[in-house]
């Protein structure tokens, strides 16, 4: 059973760095909400958005841009 969970926003390289942290800052809170509304406790959600600093893959192709616009999760208590 999870206790603490961290939603976690990714975006690509494309836009400044400002837009790429707000856009990745969304996507994480649009999955809290989700959960949330699914019976999950807000206290038991972080959302935090990274923009582009964490790439998973090149942004050199569209591939890999698309690979980089995600959300993970990190079981920080169980």
């Amino acid at each position: 059973n999870v206790k603490k969970l961290r939603i976690e926003g990714h975006a690509d390289d494309q836009g400044g760095k400002d837009l790429n942290l707000k856009l990745s800052q969304s996507r994480a809170d649009a999955v809290a909400d989700y959960l949330v509304k699914k019976g999950v406790e807000r206290s038991r959600l972080l959302a935090e958005g990274f923009g582009d600093t964490k790439a998973v893959a090149p942004n050199l192709t569209a591939r890999g841009r698309e690979q980089n616009r995600r959300v993970e999760f990190m079981i920080l208590e169980k």
